[in-house]
């Protein structure tokens, strides 16, 4: 139960608006920091919720699918360009951010994760892989400013963050094909 107070902390911490409009500033902070950690902040509350609701979580995610399909059409709005200027410059989409990210997507994160079969875990993994590439080539190539808000070389180092993410994501599916994990257990 600790652990949820450290999520609503972290959280209550990000919406602050000196820390929100400083981690807003930079764009490869916005998407690489920010977001991920508010994604987080929603993955340590989860436990409060799961006990305080567990036959919503039971019924409604049994198998995991549900909440991890969830939590990737959450993730893959944010990011969207269109999405983190609509952040910046609309009050609403800002306030969507702080409930989407940790309460949509950190939740359904961590009670579907167990809940997956091993294979669909690679899957994800795989997609994530693509599409950090994907967008990583997208922000890097652009002929055109993506973000109104940002500099197009903020758009560039946003872009090798993504494809930096994407290799990192590489080498651990490499190292889990070659391995063994029984023999850790």
């Amino acid at each position: 139960m600790k652990q949820s107070l450290y999520g609503v902390l972290l959280c209550l911490f990000l919406f602050l608006p000196p820390v929100s409009n400083l981690m807003e500033s930079v764009m490869i902070i916005h998407m690489h920091m920010q977001m991920p950690l508010l994604i987080f902040s929603g993955f340590l509350m989860a436990r409060f919720f799961q006990l305080r609701f567990p036959s919503f979580f039971s019924k409604w995610n049994s198998e995991g699918f549900p909440g991890i399909l969830l939590f990737v059409i959450i993730t893959l709005y944010w990011t969207l360009p269109r999405s983190m200027d609509d952040a910046l410059t609309m009050q609403r989409m800002e306030v969507f951010k702080f409930i989407s990210l940790p309460f949509l997507a950190g939740i359904s994160l961590r009670d579907s994760w167990n809940k997956l079969r091993p294979i669909v875990k690679k899957v994800l993994y795989y997609f994530f892989t693509i599409l950090f590439f994907g967008i990583g080539w997208l922000y890097i190539d652009s002929p055109v400013q993506l973000c109104n808000n940002y500099l197009i070389i903020e758009q560039i180092t946003l872009g090798w963050g993504f494809v930096t993410t994407a290799i990192c994501l590489v080498i651990y599916l490499v190292y889990i094909t070659f391995t063994d994990p029984t023999k850790y257990e």
